[in-house]
């Protein structure tokens, strides 16, 4: 494989960088850190039909949810797409991933609900999950308020989002088995998940230094995240989606794979044992790109490339229902 050149210059700016590594400071630095970067990298000043903050009802407190409404909009309630934000559980925000919201939205054809859920040290596991389950659960719920179509709805992320999107798939379709009113997810859209906290593909080794999202940010995430990892049960599918018994009845799944990303192995594991319990999947692998390179579309094409091809397969599948 050959590193994408300009994923390589980002890496080049990384290197020179005088300032320290966000595993080297705390959380609340980290997370302007990551603002400031996504500021440059983001892509920028893509059109949208409406934008609009509000709060909505969690299990901790009032979560804030950003809703986009696409350009060109088509009459009649719109199916929608509970995007849930990557940076390890710690670092993100509603406006991290403005770009990749508003390109979902307009590509698509559908409603996007970005979600800030609660963010790690100050809120553990599994607060981003409950979160993020209450998020989906609310849009449900609230289709009317917000003209959705409550039989239509898709959930996506990117590295900790596809995470936590891939464990709320799981468990309102567990839940859906004994309770008719859960939400039922009918598509998720995983940008290179974390799906699996013991996996121990070769890209972990191979992509351990070097490529954006080092071992030792990614063990750093881990921790503030889920605290003692003596003490937690990895394999816990809240944690390890892969690690779930039982992988049948998830619907629709595309999921996005980066060569030179530490948890491309395991996206790719996933995908296979996705499609194995017979789910509808599609795997897009971009072999030059480095974790984060969606977050980066404002500068790496393949990026928009990424997100154009997950939205396009979002919109076939909601035209299909």
């Amino acid at each position: 494989m050959t590193l994408d050149p300009q994923a390589k210059a980002i890496l080049d700016q990384v290197a020179r960088s005088p300032l320290p590594k966000m595993h080297e400071v705390p959380a609340s630095v980290a997370r302007q850190m990551f603002e400031m970067s996504c500021q440059l990298t983001d892509m920028k000043n893509l059109p949208i039909g409406k934008v609009s903050d509000r709060t909505i009802p969690g299990p901790g407190g009032e979560i804030p949810i950003r809703l986009y409404v696409p350009v060109a909009a088509p009459a009649g309630p719109l199916p929608v797409l509970v995007y849930i934000h990557g940076g390890g559980f710690v670092i993100g925000s509603l406006d991290t991933h403005d770009g990749t919201c508003r390109l979902l939205a307009n590509e698509a054809k559908c409603l996007v609900v970005a979600v800030d859920y609660r963010l790690a040290p100050e809120h553990r596991f599994p607060s981003a999950l409950d979160d993020s389950i209450a998020a989906v659960e609310w849009v449900a719920q609230n289709a009317g308020e917000i003209n959705a179509d409550p039989m239509r709805i898709a959930v996506g992320g990117d590295s900790a989002g596809g995470n936590l999107s891939a464990a709320v798939a799981q468990h309102l379709r567990d839940r859906a088995r004994t309770d008719k009113s859960a939400p039922k997810v009918v598509f998720q859209l995983l940008i290179y998940p974390a799906t699996d906290a013991l996996h121990e593909g070769t890209s972990r080794t191979a992509n351990a230094q070097g490529y954006m999202l080092d071992q030792d940010l990614m063990t750093w995430f881990f921790m503030q995240y889920i605290g003692d990892a003596e003490k937690a049960d990895l394999a816990d599918p809240r944690i390890s989606p892969l690690r779930h018994p039982d992988l049948s009845g998830l619907g629709a799944v595309h999921v996005v794979v980066a060569g030179f990303d530490p948890l491309r192995d395991e996206g790719i594991a996933y995908a296979e044992a996705l499609k194995a319990a017979g789910n509808d999947v599609t795997l897009a692998s971009f072999p030059g790109q480095i974790h984060g390179f969606c977050s980066m579309a404002g500068v790496i094409q393949e990026g928009r490339t990424a997100l154009s091809g997950g939205a396009a397969r979002l919109r076939e599948t909601f035209a299909k229902l």
